[in-house]
């Protein structure tokens, strides 16, 4: 069984997501699976912190992101998701001219919040990252 009440494709998060943050470090959503929202981000210029591996913010941008997605694709239309809380772990380097890509799935689902967490993965399968994101369920 599906989570999401709304029937969002990766074309239509992505057209959504042009002009914002996430735009301007090019994540993309790939899939959005029964269970979880799946994406890609380059490490890049704009990705890297000084000594050229993916800077920490940038994972954390592309958490906070999926997983705001996520929240706001399981509410009904009179609700909205806005993130109170967002942590991340670092496990491993990504050189500059990698492609991360991540799976955002439900940790807990609640009438008032929701909990979920982003594994952020090297293009050898290795876990870089992995980021909670805590929202509040509000009324628009």
């Amino acid at each position: 069984m599906s989570l999401w009440k709304r029937d969002w494709t990766p074309d239509q998060i992505n057209a959504r997501m042009a002009d914002t943050m996430a735009g301007l470090l090019d994540i993309a959503v790939t899939q959005v699976a029964p269970d979880a929202l799946h994406a890609t981000m380059p490490v890049d210029a704009r990705h890297a912190q000084p000594f050229g591996l993916l800077h920490g913010g940038c994972s954390v941008v592309l958490s906070e992101t999926l997983g705001t997605l996520a929240c706001i694709m399981t509410l009904p239309g009179h609700q909205r998701a806005v993130g109170i809380e967002v942590n991340a772990n670092h496990m491993a380097g990504v050189k500059r001219g990698e492609v991360v890509t991540a799976i955002c799935r439900p940790l807990h689902t609640g009438a008032r919040t929701h909990v979920w967490q982003t594994e952020i993965r090297r293009p050898d399968g290795k876990l870089a990252c992995v980021s909670r994101l805590t929202c509040a369920v509000v009324d628009a």
